[in-house]
């Protein structure tokens, strides 16, 4: 258990890492940080039993895969996945197999040199993804790469059980291989497919007998993968293509939910990207954290020969899948020139990245059979290992250099300035009525949270805002006084606020400090004494919370005439340069009404509808600056996007 928890504490430090420092991919910090925790003398001799893995770990991800698939894009591409997933996968075998046989006959018998091919083939679309995050991939190399992952993982899993086989038997018959690997392919697709509808229409009935059913359908939707894989093993058949098939058939299922079961997609998508996320993690955290275990099992002339093999299997399986395009045995739909074509292939070739489902097999390599330990299980591992390792680096030296980088016609920081006039424009317009209540305040108060939890507050700046509306509150005090609007109590009990305030929000020194701590400590005597005279006195509690209802109601009313004067002058020196402090500010002057104000009722209904309204001028602020230009279509898109984001986010809250 304290291995599995410093795994995720890994995967969650390289994550931040990258975050901070994303310049190589985000696999190879994982990667790293396994290698760090193997220091650590509890994990040392740490293992995860490979049906385990496949079934925790494999099999999810796979069906996420799935779920995540288009149907529809690859029934357009079925022959390209075909050809890339299955015929490819056996050529790929068949060549490593018998090359490394043929070449090195004393290290690799026939079935320990198609086990090892068997391991190396399958690709990890979800690899490519972390190293073309910022460049832009062909439209038809990616989703043929995203749908050959989906499948050549069974293929790779079916081959190397066949291997496995052969080399505990001994002796490996072609006809029953072919027809073991039909079976166990195709049944497991079947298999996935027929389970995956009976659920589906199982989480269909749900949902149509019932409104709220998501604390049902959801569990259930994460369950589906570990049952379908667990099923299809008992009956010997493809677990991992039994979760793909599963997971397309509920890819079939959110294209016909469309908007009938928002609520449902969205905390299903979320969950499930976090789960696809950190298991990812989980990986190649593992990956780092066995290659110092199993080099130290190794001799260094011995790691250098594995090296050069891993070195020389990868060139073979590239050149490969180079070939295979461009002889035209899968077709990428490439544009007629030559030039394009080639480039597209140099593409696929280096897209078929290695990662998870490669580091399960290497690590399912039985360590006995027959009673004979196989001698070579560390190297295969190394050499699964350094293959990963050497496709990772070599996609993330060629991507950037072979493809051009995403472009987007807005930056970050145009968009988050785009954001806070956005939300500033909500705020003024909801402060263009004078009048202020408790359920308005609450409004601007989350809406202005929105701008000073995206930036880091400028000090100076804000202080001298925070001054200038003091100074705007005295005049303003002042004015309600000699207009008779206010008696002296009223003024002197407001001037105490503000000097309070002024006190608690400036920089203080040692004895300022110490000095507050004994007003504070001679306060909480006081306020002792006057709870022991209440309950012996009721009467005078009475009284005296009537007298406190009384100055609390005037100082509330003295702070709706404040804030309005407070607010006119804030829009007037607002500038898209002190934004964030300006919110802050009105924070303050909001945050020190609520608390006046504590005592009363909130309406829901009216704050659910500040809200609305709130959301309805953002929408409008950015339709009238794309009309007049100011925004990009792209950048209004994105802007509406995180808007609507916002508003589904609220009233998901209500439930």
């Amino acid at each position: 258990m304290l291995g599995i928890i410093l795994l995720l504490i890994a995967v969650v430090v390289a994550n931040i890492v990258h975050l901070m420092w994303p310049v190589i991919p985000l696999a190879i910090y994982q990667i790293i940080a396994g290698v760090i925790l193997a220091v650590i003398p509890d994990l040392k001799t740490f293992q995860l039993e490979p049906g385990i893995f496949m079934l925790l770990i494999i099999a999810p991800l796979m069906f996420n895969d799935g779920q995540n698939t288009s149907s529809k894009q690859l029934a357009r591409g079925f022959s390209r996945t075909i050809s890339m997933a299955v015929y490819l996968a056996l050529f790929t075998v068949i060549v490593l197999g018998l090359g490394l046989h043929f070449i090195l006959p004393h290290s690799f018998s026939l079935p320990v040199a198609f086990m090892l091919a068997a391991i190396i083939t399958p690709t990890d679309a979800v690899a490519v993804k972390s190293l073309t995050t910022g460049v832009e991939m062909p439209e038809n190399v990616n989703i043929t790469l995203e749908h050959e992952s989906l499948f050549n993982d069974a293929s790779g899993i079916v081959l190397f059980s066949l291997a496995e086989t052969a080399l505990a038997s001994g002796k490996f018959s072609i006809a029953n291989g072919i027809w073991t690997f039909v079976y166990v392919f195709f049944g497991g697709i079947i298999f996935g497919m027929l389970l995956g509808s009976v659920l589906i229409n199982l989480r269909m009935h749900l949902m149509q007998r019932h409104v709220d059913i998501a604390p049902i359908v959801i569990p259930i939707n994460i369950m589906t993968p570990l049952v379908v894989y667990w099923l299809a093993e008992e009956l010997h058949l493809s677990g991992i293509l039994a979760v793909v098939a599963a997971g397309i058939m509920h890819s079939i299922l959110y294209d016909r939910l469309h908007l009938t079961s928002t609520k449902v997609q969205i905390s299903t998508t979320t969950i499930w990207n976090i789960i696809s996320d950190a298991l990812n993690g989980l990986v190649f955290v593992f990956l780092g954290l066995s290659l110092p275990m199993v080099l130290g099992h190794m001799k260094q002339l011995q790691t250098l020969k594995i090296i050069v093999i891993a070195l020389i299997l990868y060139v073979v399986m590239t050149a490969l899948r180079f070939f295979w395009s461009e002889i035209g045995l899968v077709k990428l739909h490439s544009t007629e020139l030559q030039q394009n074509r080639q480039h597209d292939s140099l593409i696929l070739a280096i897209g078929g990245i290695h990662g998870t489902i490669t580091m399960a097999m290497a690590f399912s390599i039985p360590v006995l059979v027959n009673a004979d330990r196989i001698a070579m299980r560390n190297a295969l591992i190394l050499i699964a290992a350094f293959v990963i390792l050497i496709s990772l680096t070599v996609g993330t030296i060629a991507f950037p250099k072979l493809l051009p980088k995403k472009t987007a016609d807005y930056t970050k920081a145009e968009f988050q300035k785009a954001l806070t006039a956005t939300v500033q424009y909500a705020i003024t317009e909801l402060n263009s009525n004078d009048n202020l209540d408790r359920e308005k305040s609450l409004v601007i108060d989350q809406l202005t949270s929105q701008l000073t939890m995206r930036a880091r507050l400028n000090t100076e700046r804000y202080n001298k805002l925070l001054q200038r509306c003091h100074q705007v509150e005295l005049d303003t005090l002042e004015e309600l006084a000699d207009n008779n609007i206010i008696n002296a109590k009223q003024e002197r009990a407001y001037t105490r606020l503000i000097a309070r305030d002024l006190f608690n929000k400036s920089s203080h020194g040692f004895w300022n400090v110490v000095a507050m701590l004994y007003h504070r400590f001679q306060w909480l005597r006081a306020r002792h004494r006057i709870t022991k005279m209440y309950r012996k006195h009721p009467e005078i509690q009475k009284d005296r919370q009537a007298q406190f209802k009384v100055i609390n109601d005037q100082i509330s009313n003295i702070l709706r005439i404040v804030i309005r004067r407070i607010n006119k002058y804030l829009n007037d020196v607002q500038t898209p340069n002190n934004a964030y402090e300006i919110a802050a500010v009105r924070r303050t002057y909001l945050n020190r009404y609520r608390f006046f104000s504590r005592k009363s009722q909130i309406d829901a209904d009216k704050m659910t509808n500040f809200f609305i309204d709130a959301f309805q001028s953002e929408h409008s602020y950015i339709q009238q600056q794309a009309a007049a230009g100011k925004f990009s279509s792209e950048l209004a898109n994105a802007l509406n996007e995180q808007v609507s984001t916002d508003q589904l986010v609220y009233m998901q809250s209500l439930d």
